[in-house]
């Protein structure tokens, strides 16, 4: 597995990303702000991290938890009526959830072909 190639980080960082900015243009409060903010760049940082060390894969989980954590804020941060944020964490979320759960089965493949070399 070589560094910077892996599609499924470049998707789960820029629905992070997205999920930041998005703080901007829609309606907000208090608490969806912070979430929004903290799982958006949570999600940047994890997707640059699984770039520049792939198979590795407890940053694969942190990436799937973070993805996860997005779409549950809204229901953590009591912003479900607030439409254009929650269905930023919600579709974001699921975004990067789910390229994340699709990565984690060939970062543990390439950790073990790093570990236990073939002969």
């Amino acid at each position: 597995m070589k560094k910077w190639m892996r599609w499924e980080d470049y998707v789960a960082i820029a629905a992070g990303l997205y999920t930041a900015l998005a703080v901007l243009w829609t309606s907000q409060t208090a608490s969806s702000t912070t979430l929004m903010l903290v799982f958006g760049v949570l999600l940047i940082v994890t997707g640059v991290l699984n770039l520049a060390m792939p198979g590795t894969p407890w940053l694969e989980y942190a990436q799937a938890a973070c993805g996860v954590l997005l779409f549950l804020s809204p229901w953590m941060g009591a912003y479900t009526s607030h439409t254009g944020a929650s269905w930023t964490s919600w579709i974001a979320g699921i975004v990067a959830a789910g390229v994340t759960a699709a990565a984690i089965k060939p970062a543990m493949d390439a950790r073990h072909h790093r570990v236990m070399p073939s002969h």
